[in-house]
């Protein structure tokens, strides 16, 4: 049986989480920059020929449509509303779009390790190949950018057995590659410290423009519901509320409208923290981490113990 990697803590028993001025909801918006290989694998539309073309000028050509113009659509949104975002960021976006990064340096937006390129994953690697991958995004991404990255999103959110004590050892201080929580968590690694924070599957438009197919009118009630029932909630304890976006599918014209509706919807609320996941996971290093992860040490221990009772009774 595999070993477990994310211990289990239930919302129930933790402590009421308080985010910086009382607010309710931590919003935190992510950006993917991301480069695909021409003769890789990548995202398709549906219907995808199997096997593609290659070269895949359709797709290729669709993925290619957000580094060229939809990233500067969703710039000027953002901008408009003022909105600090964390950018899961390829090695190779660094590479081949040094504009981009450019002017989301300008911008202040939070650099998050994020592979490669969006074709390759970790999963099948062996340790030092999954070693060099996650060191040379560290390296990269702080020579283009200047500042050392703290978190990391796996390309596909792909790991590896070894993956969080890889990143612990490298330095990063939060992962998002387990969708599995509305608030932080502690993470139990041999070397340095992590937390989980969560990645959003659900209000991604990954899901729900290509995978469900949904209208952006139906994507734009799903950002309202999500933040109704989340705020409800925040008033006991605090909950994180993630948007993920992607230059070439939120980029288009028509779905970055009904994206800013939703927008406007959460930030016309009082008790709204906009935070990047760096500042989401130093509020929760200095408020909870210590006691979070003694919790979750004590119930790891207890679990066996209970478990054996039980078989002994």
């Amino acid at each position: 049986m595999a070993k477990t990697l994310i211990g289990y803590t239930a919302l129930i028993d933790r402590p009421p989480l308080r985010w910086p001025g009382d607010a309710r909801l931590a919003l935190w918006v992510q950006v993917n920059l991301e480069h695909f290989e021409i003769d890789g694998p990548g995202m398709t539309l549906p219907p995808s020929r199997f096997p593609s073309p290659v070269p895949d000028s359709k797709n290729a050509g669709w993925r290619d449509y957000g580094a060229r113009v939809g990233i500067w659509r969703i710039m000027e949104m953002l901008d408009k509303h003022s909105i600090p975002v964390s950018a899961p960021t390829n090695v190779e976006a660094c590479v081949y779009y040094p504009e981009i990064i450019r002017e989301a340096v300008r911008r202040n937006w939070e650099f998050m390790g994020h592979g490669i390129n969006n074709s390759r994953t970790l999963n099948g690697l062996q340790v030092n190949e999954e070693r060099e991958v996650i060191q040379a995004s560290v390296q990269a991404l702080t020579s283009a950018t200047g500042r050392t990255p703290k978190g990391w999103l796996g390309p596909g959110l792909a790991e590896t057995f070894n993956t969080l004590e890889l990143l612990a050892e490298a330095g990063f201080e939060y992962v998002s590659d387990w969708c599995n929580d509305d608030q932080p968590y502690p993470i139990e690694v041999r070397t340095g410290r992590l937390i989980g924070v969560p990645y959003c599957m659900e209000i991604n438009d990954i899901y729900a423009f290509v995978g469900a197919g949904l209208a952006p009118e139906r994507f734009f009630q799903m950002m309202c519901d999500q933040f109704d029932v989340l705020y409800a909630e925040g008033a006991r304890t605090g909950r994180i509320y993630g948007l993920c976006l992607h230059p070439f599918i939120a980029g288009q014209p028509y779905r970055t409208k009904w994206i800013e509706k939703g927008l406007d919807y959460i930030l016309h609320h009082d008790h709204v923290w906009v935070a990047t996941a760096e500042e989401i996971a130093n509020w929760y290093y200095r408020e909870y981490y210590s006691d979070a992860l003694a919790h979750l040490r004590q119930r790891a221990a207890a679990v066996p113990a209970a478990h054996v009772a039980k078989s002994g009774g």
